[in-house]
């Protein structure tokens, strides 16, 4: 087998093992693995590994404010809170609390990133409906595995793979908005009535409408503070087009210190909780995508793309919106975002052709439970409170929820450009 050969056919399987993660072996494991073979095996220098590494610098960073942010609104109840005001609005019925539900999953995914609410909201979704009394709290949940996607492009903050298609180009607020705003409205809208039509006959079902809400404690109200400081701290970079990654860190740190503080509690059990093994993981996947673009791979699509956009940008911006969203399933919208994101920028394409590859990314993976590291973290989190999607449950879901999303996004990207 040719290097090139080699190097595609362990970055696949390490690709594999982070989808897959057989013999339940933690996801990083995979990706690292996968990395130090290609060192080992010659295929890539130390000196290129470290420089894929360096590539995830803003990514890293904002991982780390994200989960430090989220981890402090957990450990103070704020989510449980909010998805109690959630079920004791809803007044006994199962459609209004969806869609309360809903609206809660999409401010956490817009201002909080997709991430948290497949691991934050999950558990607070899980002990509201316990609370409701469902007896089928699936739609509820699923809620929070949709709208992570569905509403993560409405700020550059909403997901950490715009961060990867964009990289040092991060377009201003002022841009971001006219760009992405009708998009995001429709791919949420369109989200919401295809998964509340689907879900129309579990949402028949009684819920309780006495809830007991639980105290806002000192530390949750410093906690909201904290992630409402945050949102405002990263529009102001995003409209100064200034990196994200650390002014994320920095805010996630002083909301945690601040809250520790007021609670009079040691750090070691939020740490605990944090998804540290994300780091490795992500840093993994780089250094696999900086492999492949050594081997021309990378190099190839954007040839196509550049010759492609040449004869029609729309044609263009379709087939490449639409490919990368299967795409994303297949290898998982991370891998996918980081190879997506070197042609694009090699090809120096329109913002048409991006906007429509963005989207592709963070909408693509709503298809199956394969298709974003969020969707991944989301099944733990389910498994944790003791329920289970299987795949082809997911998948079957998935058929009616991401196309129209997609399809409208897509169109809406290129009307407002």
């Amino acid at each position: 087998m040719s290097p090139h050969g080699l190097t595609w056919l362990i970055a696949a399987l390490a690709t594999a093992g982070v989808i897959l993660h057989p013999f339940d072996w933690p996801e990083a494991i995979w990706a690292v693995a996968g990395a130090v073979l290609l060192i080992v095996l010659h295929l890539l220098s130390p000196v290129d590994a470290l420089t894929g590494v360096g590539k995830g610098t803003d990514v890293y960073l904002f991982l780390i404010g994200m989960m430090l942010l989220a981890e402090t609104a957990r450990e103070v109840k704020l989510f449980d809170w909010l998805a109690a005001v959630a079920t004791k609005r809803a007044k006994g019925s199962a459609s209004r609390l969806f869609l309360l539900i809903f609206g809660v999953g999409t401010i956490v995914t817009v201002f909080l990133s997709n991430d948290a609410t497949a691991v934050v909201l999950t558990p607070a979704v899980a002990a509201a409906v316990k609370t409701a009394k469902a007896k089928n709290p699936l739609p509820y949940l699923l809620i929070c595995a949709f709208i992570a996607n569905a509403a993560s492009f409405v700020l550059p903050i909403s997901n950490p793979a715009n961060l990867v298609i964009y990289g040092t180009h991060m377009p201003p607020l002022l841009q971001w908005l006219p760009r992405y705003l009708l998009p995001s409205l429709l791919s949420i809208v369109a989200t919401y009535a295809v998964l509340r039509w689907s879900q129309r006959a579990a949402l028949r079902q009684a819920i309780e409408s006495e809830v007991k809400m639980p105290d806002l404690t000192s530390g949750g109200k410093t906690a909201a503070l904290g992630i409402a400081a945050t949102a405002i701290t990263l529009l102001v970079a995003s409209f100064f087009d200034l990196l994200l990654g650390l002014p994320t860190a920095i805010a996630g740190i002083l909301t945690a210190i601040v809250v520790l503080l007021r609670e009079k509690k040691a750090p070691w059990t939020m740490l605990r909780g944090i998804s540290w093994g994300v780091l490795p993981l992500v840093a993994g996947l780089f250094v696999l995508v900086e492999a492949l673009d050594k081997t021309g791979l990378i190099q190839t699509i954007s040839n196509v793309l550049h010759e492609q956009s040449q004869r029609s940008v729309t044609e263009t911006a379709w087939g490449a919106g639409v490919m990368v969203a299967f795409a994303t399933n297949l290898i998982n919208n991370l891998p996918a975002g980081l190879i997506a994101s070197s042609a694009v920028q090699s090809a120096q394409v329109s913002d048409q052709i991006t906007s429509a590859v963005l989207i592709g990314v963070d909408l693509g993976p709503n298809l199956s439970v394969t298709g974003s590291l969020a969707t991944i973290l989301w099944l733990t989190a389910l498994r944790r409170e003791g329920q289970s999607v299987s795949a082809w449950t997911f998948l079957k879901l998935g058929l009616l929820v991401m196309p129209p999303a997609l399809l409208l996004a897509i169109a809406a990207t290129l009307l407002v450009h």
